[in-house]
């Protein structure tokens, strides 16, 4: 599989926007939660950080992105999103199995416990759910090698 990575610009910061809206406003419970405030530190996270971020390129065409940062104890996946055009060609596992390949740390993560299809991914490569940190997410972790 041919991807390629380069560095997300400024302008992708509204599109990574959208994907986390779309994931926010699908697997959160707006009655446990201030939709609105989170959706404002979200759009905050993206922009300050949109130069750790990273495009995700399948035989040239723009397909995702993804953030791959340290934290406290290892590396974090975030934000990993392809398009949906894009899906269901093993891109995400790509970029899941680069990013573990990329770091002799643990690797985190968080999903949403509904969105099924991301936990089972993550779960097919090897992470283990270690602690739940609300009613809709929990957080996964890879050992290192």
């Amino acid at each position: 599989m041919e991807l390629t990575f380069s560095p997300a610009a400024a302008e992708d910061a509204a599109e990574i926007f959208r994907f986390a809206r779309e994931l926010i406003e699908t697997y959160e419970n707006p009655r446990e939660m201030d939709l609105d405030r989170a959706l404002k530190w979200t759009r905050r996270k993206i922009e300050t950080h949109i130069g750790q971020y990273r495009c995700v390129y399948f035989c040239g065409q723009k397909a995702g992105f993804f953030r791959f940062v340290p934290c406290e104890g290892g590396m974090e996946l975030d934000d990993l999103y392809i398009l949906p055009e894009y899906r269901g060609r093993g891109i995400g596992t790509a970029v899941v199995e680069r990013c573990c390949a990329e770091t002799a740390l643990p690797v985190m993560l968080y999903v949403f416990i509904q969105n099924t299809g991301a936990l089972g991914l993550y779960q097919r490569l090897g992470f283990t759910i270690t602690e739940q940190v609300s009613a809709t997410r929990c957080i996964l972790r890879r050992e290192a090698p």
